[in-house]
């Protein structure tokens, strides 16, 4: 049975600062404490960081020397992803048996239409509960949930009583909600468009409903629509299971600055490897590679090329990856990142084990 967007009852789960609380789950010793997960090291960034550092100002993406200049006292450990998989793996079989329309964002976010739910329940409140407190009883964890009618108010609403906590916003709510908020608060408007608009005056979510559709079209293109319907409280995007993935890449920072381009081709001849072994793995390819570099200015640049053909294998990837740099050299300052992304992914018809890459002259 169709429903409408506004009989639909979304829920939005967040684990609460997940790896950090998987750390201390793991060591009572570093419960209460400060906690970065990530490399102390100078060119280290934090992954995540717990409650106790957040209150310092710590937060995840943050240079490492940065956060420990907010929290001396903060305590960084290695990120253990294998772990954080096996316990995303149990999370995402507890929302199994609530409904099949499952969208995960990440190993700690998902999506959930529990509008027909697999067992009957009062209410998509009632579901939240539940799925949280099956959560903690199983993996000692504590999560945040959003309910909605839509997937937009449903992210916003599983922020609002963080940690440990769930907000529900009614059909009735939805529009004043947003009123208030201010437009970085919202989930699909990033620092830079934000700046935008505010530069076009729009500060909040009223300013936004008062803009014309003309004038979104005008600045922001084909992402109007969505931000004319996320102003009203609108927003009809469907959960969407297994939602294709658009991209597979990696990255390093380094320690030391990197000037030389031999050092460099070591460093996109192993990314690539990386990367293709994570194509193969899904039985995908791309057509589009792209290649990231910054600086050790934090300045970045990021080229990328489309090809008709889709890549081969690993050395076909480095070979794309390796004619994107070479404009780039020499360097004008000390590279401290370089990334390689597939794009445009489709189904690989003959997807053998990586082979070694050659050597390049």
């Amino acid at each position: 049975m169709t429903q409408s967007p506004a009989h639909r009852r979304i829920i939005h789960v967040d684990m609460d600062a997940f790896f950090a609380s998987v750390e201390q789950r793991d060591d009572p010793a570093l419960r209460g404490r400060p906690l970065a997960v990530g490399d102390v090291g100078r060119r280290g960034v934090v992954a995540a960081a717990s409650y106790e550092a957040r209150r310092f100002g710590v937060r995840s993406a943050m240079p490492s020397v940065t956060a420990l200049r907010k929290c001396p006292d903060l305590v960084f450990v290695p990120p253990r992803f294998d772990v954080y998989r096996a316990v995303s793996a149990q999370i995402h079989d507890v929302f199994s048996r609530f409904t099949p329309l499952i969208q995960p964002l990440s190993l700690d976010e998902a999506y959930l239409d529990v509008t027909h739910p697999l067992q009957p329940y009062p209410s998509a409140t009632a579901i939240a509960q539940d799925i949280r407190a099956r959560i903690r009883a199983e993996t000692g964890l504590t999560a945040s949930a959003g309910i909605s009618y839509n997937k937009f108010l449903a992210k916003l609403a599983s922020d609002y009583r963080k940690p440990d906590g769930q907000f529900v916003i009614t059909p009735r709510m939805g529009a004043d909600f947003v009123a208030t908020l201010p437009v970085e608060r919202f989930h699909g408007i990033g620092p830079a468009t934000a700046a935008r608009m505010h530069a076009l005056g729009i500060r909040t979510g009223l300013d936004l409903r008062q803009q014309p559709l003309s004038r979104l079209l005008r600045h922001f293109g084909k992402a109007a629509d969505f931000y004319y319907g996320i102003a009203r409280g609108i927003d009809e995007r469907p959960v969407e299971v297994n939602r294709p993935r658009r991209s597979i890449g990696a990255e390093r920072t380094f320690e030391v600055d990197i000037h030389d381009w031999t050092a460099a081709q070591d460093v996109i001849m192993d990314l690539s490897t990386r990367v293709w072994n994570r194509c193969a793995a899904r039985s995908l390819t791309g057509i589009t590679v792209t290649i990231k570099v910054k600086y050790n200015d934090f300045r970045q640049i990021v080229r990328g090329r489309t090809a008709l053909e889709p890549v081969r294998d690993a050395t076909d990837l480095a070979d794309r990856a390796l004619g994107l740099l070479a404009s780039c050299f020499p360097p004008p300052r000390g590279i401290r990142l370089l990334g390689v992304t597939v794009s445009g992914l489709r189904a690989g018809d003959v997807l053998a084990a990586p082979r070694q890459l050659a050597l390049f002259g």
